[in-house]
């Protein structure tokens, strides 16, 4: 279960990877990814086959990124995520947010497992945005939606 902790925790971290940013300009990962820079993070974008991303270096893999980096957002799809989750161990990585969107990104809880096996803080399928200060009407939606429900984290 996600707690609150976890989350603070996770953004208190103002430099983390961002595995699965898209090379599409109008996908919602870019959103998220433009959102956090708006709000002073410096996400690094994890592509593997992506040089830059809206004028950022972008690395191939977790452990390529330097400085390393001590937590990751993954949104990237399905079929990618146990191999970036891996990837975030051999890294040395503390902390791992699973996005779990509307579609079919990220969530796999056998590399959820992994990751949690191998001592990492992990946060399953929140959307990250719903717990930013000033978050958009939607999110906010969404966070009294959760609190409704009794399913927000405590």
């Amino acid at each position: 279960m996600t707690t609150q902790a976890d989350i603070d925790d996770f953004l208190a971290q103002k430099r983390f990877a961002f595995a699965g940013v898209s090379r599409r300009s109008g996908d919602f990962s870019r959103e998220v990814f433009r959102e956090f820079r708006k709000r002073g993070f410096d996400p690094v974008p994890v592509h593997p086959v992506v040089a830059e991303i809206e004028g950022a270096r972008c690395f191939s893999r977790v452990q390529d990124i330097q400085p390393p980096v001590d937590s990751v957002l993954l949104m990237t799809p399905v079929d990618a995520t146990a191999t970036v989750a891996t990837d975030c161990i051999a890294a040395g990585v503390k902390r791992v947010w699973f996005y779990r969107g509307a579609g079919t990104r990220v969530m796999n809880s056998e590399a959820m497992a992994h990751c949690r096996a191998a001592g990492l803080r992990v946060i399953p399928g929140e959307c990250p945005l719903m717990f930013l200060p000033g978050a958009g009407v939607v999110h906010r939606f969404h966070s009294w939606v959760k609190k409704k429900r009794g399913t927000y984290p405590k």
